[in-house]
């Protein structure tokens, strides 16, 4: 009886992945970037716009988590303590990639030998 339910659970499972794996597939083919021109576009987009928000983000809630781990017991407190130290971390690294991350893209873009991208079509 158990072994039934443990298979029937296992194939929905993977069902259920497999469905994720099509929705994907579906998602990418569909999303027209234009070739690697636009893939790089896009990325360096995001490194320009996603990346600052989401470390600033990470900035006051590693914040507002200190604060609040310090009205708290001690164990608390020091969980509070690693948490928002781990997010400022996260922060800093973060608003790195989005100084970097575009430098870095307009290396690679301008410095390929092989010319499999037009520097001219790629914004960033």
């Amino acid at each position: 009886m158990v072994w039934k339910l443990f298979s029937q659970r296992r194939k929905l499972y993977i069902l259920w992945m497999l469905g994720i794996l099509a929705i994907g597939f579906v998602s990418a083919a569909s999303t027209g970037l234009g070739g690697i021109e636009g893939t790089v576009s896009s990325i360096c987009g995001t490194f320009k716009t996603l990346v600052p928000v989401v470390a600033m983000l990470m900035l006051l809630a590693a914040g507002a988590l200190y604060a609040a781990g310090q009205v708290m017991g001690a164990e608390t407190r020091a969980r509070a303590n690693v948490w928002s130290t781990a997010m400022l971390t996260g922060a800093l690294i973060g608003i790195l990639i989005a100084l970097i991350g575009p430098a870095v893209l307009n290396m690679l873009i301008t410095n390929n030998t092989d010319k499999t991208l037009d520097a001219n079509s790629v914004k960033c």
